[in-house]
């Protein structure tokens, strides 16, 4: 650890920045595309959310080969197939403008296991890079403010080429983000192949097996769950808070059009890149700990907020709009306090991964592939929420979020504690 903190390490770290921001441009097409599955091929609200489902199960399945992979090759290789299944699996979706809604779900699935083994690489390495601690928080932070621009503009964007006709949303109409997405794979993995990283697992001697797991440490077990509850979080309040304004009031909704409520769910990717500048600027002052706490407690505040004002009370609420300017916009006060969640959840995901991951020493790469398989929460607790909207309605599946947001309270004021630093790391 010593030595990369005396090394700069300036390009490999723009070089991570930019896969983060590739990750969340993928990842965030699932959202836009809920309200374009609905209109093509009739899906309903548990059906929309099976994008995101795809994606993040395959989390679950990937999880586990991604960290072996990056013991193994390393990170760069492991990175350039990454990148090489995340061209194929946006590809996939672009079929599917043809091929139907079975197609766009596998496509999903795929870019999913590109998504994993990029984030696999991505953390761990600008946390190696950052020298841990609170400067290991700091970079995720600012990589994590990168991945914010990213899933900022994709609602926009796919909601500004959908318009405001409810008939026009359709696949065809959304290409171009697609597009956008496998020109950004291509141009990086050029740029990735001829760059040199530092490799710290491959300088390490492989043939000793080791006598414990990353599964040995309390607090890295107790992580993995808080980055399950806080990827479902992160994308079942936008999701449906997208969804709750789209869809027609006879369906349980509230018939905003599209560009206005993409602008909406855009505004709460924004306030992530806000939170996580912020985050950024704080990292190096203040610990993992005390921002999740306050981030975690900020949350529950909200969505109780959202749950007790009247869904009927409008407010003129400041958005980012498909012109890349701000304007305000008509909407409930609820969706307001939806939105402003993304200052919580900013920063979140830097904290969960910093405490999880502090004292583990040589286990750091395996722990980062465990990590992922848990991201799948991303894809099981927003379907879980879609058939509670399904069942009971929008404002009543948001007690998922509330649930999960109490955990990571939880984990930030007791189960980040290491109690297991008796096992040997080095």
């Amino acid at each position: 650890m010593e030595s990369t903190k005396q090394k700069s390490y300036v390009l490999p770290i723009a070089m991570m920045f930019a896969l983060f921001a590739m990750i969340s441009f993928v990842t965030g097409l699932p959202q836009p595309f809920g309200a374009i599955v609905q209109n093509e091929f009739g899906a309903s609200n548990f059906e929309a959310t099976l994008g995101f489902f795809a994606n993040f199960i395959a989390y679950a399945f990937m999880g586990i080969p991604a960290g072996m992979l990056l013991q193994k090759i390393g990170y760069k290789k492991t990175a350039l197939i990454a990148i090489v299944v995340g061209f194929v699996g946006v590809g996939i979706q672009v079929l599917s403008s043809k091929m139907g809604f079975a197609t766009y779900v596998a496509g999903a699935f795929v870019s999913g296991f590109s998504m994993c083994m990029l984030n696999t690489v991505v953390n761990p390495m600008l946390n190696t890079l950052g020298g841990g601690g609170k400067k290991g928080n700091q970079l995720i932070q600012m990589g994590g403010s990168l991945n914010s621009v990213s899933a900022t503009i994709v609602p926009v964007l796919v909601g500004y080429l959908m318009g405001t006709v409810v008939e026009e949303r359709t696949i065809e109409k959304a290409l171009p983000a697609l597009y956008i997405a496998m020109a950004i794979f291509a141009i990086a993995f050029l740029v990735l192949f001829f760059m040199s990283i530092p490799e710290p697992s491959l300088a390490k001697a492989k043939n000793v097996k080791n006598e414990h797991s990353p599964l040995s440490f309390r607090h890295f077990k107790f992580g993995a769950i808080a980055i399950f509850v806080y990827v479902g979080i992160e994308v079942g309040i936008p999701h449906f808070a997208g969804l709750f304004m789209m869809t027609p009031e006879a369906g349980g909704g509230l018939a905003i059009d599209s560009t206005i409520a993409g602008s909406v769910v855009g505004t709460y990717w924004f306030l992530m890149l806000i939170g996580r500048l912020v985050g950024a600027s704080l990292g190096g002052k203040f610990t993992s700990k005390a921002m999740l706490t306050l981030a975690s407690s900020v949350g529950i505040l909200f969505i109780i907020l959202a749950f007790v004002c009247p869904i009927t009370t409008l407010v003129s609420m400041p958005v980012f709009k498909s012109d890349i300017s701000f304007g305000t916009a008509q909407v409930p006060i609820s969706i307001m306090f939806m939105a402003l969640c993304g200052l919580c959840t900013s920063i979140m995901w830097g904290g969960i991964f910093n405490l999880a991951v502090e004292g583990l020493g040589k286990y750091t790469e395996a722990a980062s592939g465990i990590f992922m398989v848990l991201v799948c929460g991303g894809g099981i607790l927003p379907l879980i929420q879609g058939q509670i909207a399904d069942m009971s309605g929008f404002m009543t599946s948001y007690a998922v979020i509330l649930i999960a947001l109490a955990y990571l309270l939880f984990y930030a004021l007791v189960g980040c504690k290491n109690v297991n630093k008796d096992i040997p790391v080095e």
